[in-house]
């Protein structure tokens, strides 16, 4: 393989050059959650790594994902007739949601306080979340079940495709104009989700 350039002198020059640049115009974000991010943050000590924060974010998500696999691998915890998943799972699982939803609200916080904020970490930070969505939307579809009064399991992949291709339009934008402009409908679900 020797002589294959997997990324250009171009490309290579343009991480010097690179600056974080997001948009979030969410009144939920700017009002609510940012604040507590920056309350959270705050705790954390400054030789914490933002990526320790990231992945233990991400496995949080992974954890809620095999929780439920295990207590409702059917996706028929909804349905009618079935059994039902415990009530602590549901609680655990909540609690670590949101958990997780913060450190990934956190993670950049961190990095810009600790002048630590590089495109590699932006890279790792939004390479888990993309993993993340595919977790988040199978773990939540447990809520609506499947089942005569559920969704259907066709549903439910054309949630995770639209969940994706939402994920890749923004960073798709985001390479094309140098900002990220973030979607409403992410920190709108974790709420929404919260009291289905």
């Amino acid at each position: 393989m020797a002589g294959y350039e997997y990324v250009s002198p171009e490309q290579l020059a343009g991480f010097d050059k690179y600056k974080y640049s997001a948009l979030d115009t969410n009144p939920l974000s700017l009002y609510v959650m940012h604040p507590f991010w920056n309350t959270v943050v705050k705790v954390f000590p400054t030789w914490l790594a933002p990526n320790l924060i990231t992945f233990s974010g991400f496995l949080l998500v992974v954890f809620n994902f095999l929780l439920m696999a295990y207590f409702d691998p059917d996706f028929y915890a909804s349905a009618p007739g079935h059994k039902h998943v415990p009530d602590w799972v549901w609680i655990v699982v909540g609690i670590l949601n949101f958990t997780a939803y913060t450190l990934d609200g956190v993670d950049g916080k961190q990095a810009r306080r600790t002048n630590s904020s590089t495109p590699l970490g932006e890279l790792f930070d939004h390479g888990l979340d993309s993993w993340s969505c595919v977790y988040f939307v199978v773990t939540v579809y447990s809520i609506f079940g499947r089942g005569s009064s559920g969704v259907s399991v066709f549903v439910l992949y054309l949630l995770l495709w639209v969940v994706l291709f939402s994920f890749i339009l923004s960073h798709w934008e985001k390479y094309n104009t140098g900002i990220l402009f973030l979607p409403w409908g992410y920190d709108i679900s974790q709420v929404v989700v919260r009291y289905a």
